[in-house]
């Protein structure tokens, strides 16, 4: 049975966000960046675990897929077999500070 993947609140945003930054620029890309990011998530269905674990938050839960030059955060949680979506990270960036909300 495949998990369901949901986009967070911050993950939609920051999808957004990256989309339009690179659109602006050039929108053949961010068309390319849209289907490689949302193409990865949807693989999160039936892999959950296809990324690394993100060892900064000393839990292994939360994980991170890198679809160049992003990274996608997400939190895997079993029980329900939900996948949450948490943020879409440009990789030049330094790694995301996560508070309590972000990943509950």
């Amino acid at each position: 049975m495949d998990f369901k993947v949901i986009w967070t609140p911050r993950g939609l945003e920051s999808l957004r966000s990256a989309l339009e930054y690179v659109a602006e620029r050039n929108p053949d890309a961010a068309a390319r960046l849209g289907t490689a990011i949302l193409r990865g998530v949807g693989r999160l269905e039936q892999f959950p675990h296809l990324g690394h674990v993100f060892h900064k938050l000393g839990r292994d839960d939360v994980r991170e897929m890198p679809v160049r030059p992003y990274r996608v955060f997400y939190r895997v949680i079993e029980p329900q077999r939900v996948v949450y979506v948490l943020t879409v990270w440009h990789g030049a960036r330094q790694e995301p500070d996560f508070q309590g909300d972000d990943i509950q």
